[in-house]
């Protein structure tokens, strides 16, 4: 049975980057057999890959993101930028599974799948497959029509342990449109904005708390009890969390969790090449 964590546990998305982190290598060591952590981010964010703090124009899109209002991090999970505002939600699985690596592009689909059911009981005509001209382009993105990505995923795979992680656009397409133009811009990466799409703009009746709902009864959480951080994973999330900020946020001291609420509420190298988004 999987440890459920809901809602945010830090004040930054570095700080969500570290506890996946954390979560990750604490099933790897075999001290968790599975967790899956659903949250809507605490405040809009343009977290990077690794690929991207080596462009030339990363410090510039760092500082175009920061000025447009959005924290900034770098994740460990394969994949370009992207962004999001606190009209998202972010879903993390992590299981301790022996060769994991084979089952990567199972779990692409078969994830990605579920994904598009959940939004399909909201009404979208929701799919699995690339969009043109998306940002963090990759082959199982789950999008509308064809023509919007809604949903990305990305791994990370450890010795015995693996990371999957999802981000849903719920709403605010046209900013979001706005600063991932910029960033792009900034980087050099092929970018189209038309193909940002979100959830109110498919199914304008749907809510975040709709979306929240979906995706936690797709995912069999819907009536889980939250369970609390263990001291281990957190001490480790915070000696982890300085690797998950961008350059800009390098400057700040944040207090990493948020210890008065330890129900509110992913990484290390890969045995394989870092995986694109999906």
């Amino acid at each position: 049975m999987s440890s459920v964590f809901l809602g945010p546990l830090t004040a930054r998305e570095s700080g969500e980057l570290a506890v996946a982190h954390a979560l990750l290598r604490r099933a790897s060591e075999g001290a968790l057999r599975a967790a899956v952590h659903l949250y809507r981010p605490a405040a809009p964010a343009v977290v990077f890959g690794r690929r991207d703090t080596r462009l030339p124009g990363y410090a510039a899109a760092v500082r175009a993101a920061e000025g447009a209002g959005f924290d900034t991090a770098v994740r460990a999970v394969g994949g370009r930028v992207v962004a999001y505002t606190g009209n998202a939600l972010v879903l993390d699985v992590v299981r301790r599974e022996p060769q994991a690596v084979g089952a990567m592009d199972h779990r692409f689909q078969t994830y990605g799948d579920l994904m598009a059911g959940a939004l399909r009981d909201l009404g979208i005509e929701a799919g699995v497959g690339p969009v043109p001209g998306e940002y963090c382009p990759g082959a199982h993105s789950v999008n509308a029509r064809g023509v919007v990505k809604l949903v990305g995923t990305a791994q990370r795979i450890v010795k015995d342990a693996w990371l999957f992680s999802s981000l849903v656009v719920v709403d605010d397409r046209e900013r979001l449109q706005d600063v991932l133009t910029e960033v792009h811009g900034h980087l050099d990466l092929p970018f189209d904005a038309s193909s940002v799409g979100t959830v109110r703009a498919e199914a304008p009746a749907a809510t975040l708390a709709d979306a929240h709902t979906a995706l936690a009864r797709a995912w069999g959480i819907e009536a889980a009890t939250p369970a609390h951080l263990d001291d281990e994973t957190r001490e480790l999330a915070e000696r982890l969390e300085p690797d998950q900020r961008s350059q800009g946020e390098r400057d700040h001291t944040p207090d990493v969790l948020d210890r008065s609420n330890p129900t509110r509420t992913l990484d290390v190298r890969a045995t394989r090449g870092d995986p694109s988004c999906a």
